[in-house]
């Protein structure tokens, strides 16, 4: 199955991993500074999903409705859990899906998410048993109309060939951490261009400060009288990802925000991609 309304993807993802108590506030800036789409995660070790819930109800008082964001969170294995576990670890797969999937709706204040993710396999190399029961689980999601895309996060190339060959319905969305040394991630970029599935890049900034401190990238960035990060944040979109940002400063979020008003020549894209280390 094709995402055949993947241009409905939001340019920009505000994420909210590490946030703590802070997750409304940051939450709710992040929106009135203009940011659209919100990434979460039902697992309290590294997010506080209830509230990004608070902030969204906040913005709904202000005006900013559900139906104008774009609201994505994950299933998160027992294993990626400290003792909160929001659903009961003894019952099998399918029902942890289902019980932490309505832990989700009842945080945000929704009846539905604009996308799910598996936040990340149960097996490697490949896939096991467990992975495609969760798989299957959340598919009935989408089926029910309770997600409008499914996907998985932390994935490997293996994994996510095996996925879109054999899976009812194939994943729609891909999110991983994007390293510059392991060249952006880009086997798995180009098989999700080749097979119309959204590209998430995280730590694009944390995970590569080589990168922002690089003499060409700084040299990009002041013949366009931009930031390093911005520059950055372009680049990753010219090459066909969908960037996530977890800043914390107000003026790094306008900032972030206004990658999307300028390019950057191809052959700048092609030098970036290049930089491994």
């Amino acid at each position: 199955m094709a995402v055949e309304n993947i241009n409905k993807f939001p340019s920009f993802i505000y994420g909210t991993a590490w946030k703590e108590d802070a997750t409304a506030e940051l939450v709710e800036k992040a929106v009135s500074t203009g940011f659209s789409a919100i990434d979460t995660a039902n697992q309290p070790r590294h997010y506080q999903e209830h509230l990004v819930g608070e902030a969204l109800l906040r913005l709904a008082s202000k005006g900013i409705k559900r139906e104008g964001l774009f609201l994505q969170s994950k299933f998160t294995p027992a294993n990626g859990h400290d003792q909160r576990i929001p659903y009961d670890p003894t019952e099998n797969l399918t029902t942890q899906v289902k019980q932490s999937f309505e832990s989700t709706l009842k945080n945000l204040h929704t009846d539905h998410l604009d996308s799910y993710l598996l936040h990340g396999p149960y097996t490697q190399p490949g896939l096991g048993d467990e992975d495609w029961e969760v798989w299957s689980a959340i598919e009935e999601l989408y089926k029910a109309g309770k997600t409008r895309f499914i996907g998985i996060s932390n994935v490997n190339i293996v994994q996510l060939q095996l996925l879109t060959e054999k899976a009812e319905i194939k994943p729609m969305v891909v999110q991983n951490r994007c390293f510059a040394n392991q060249g952006w991630d880009s086997e798995i970029r180009g098989f999700c261009k080749t097979n119309q599935i959204a590209y998430e890049g995280f730590s694009l900034l944390t995970a590569n400060p080589f990168v922002i401190q690089s003499p060409e990238v700084r040299s990009i960035a002041r013949e366009l009288g931009r930031t390093p990060e911005q520059v950055v944040f372009c680049f990753a979109m010219q090459a066909g990802m969908i960037p996530i940002t977890g800043t914390t400063n107000d003026q790094h979020m306008k900032e972030d925000l206004q990658a999307v008003d300028f390019e950057l020549k191809d052959d700048d894209v092609q030098l970036i991609e290049a930089i491994t280390g």
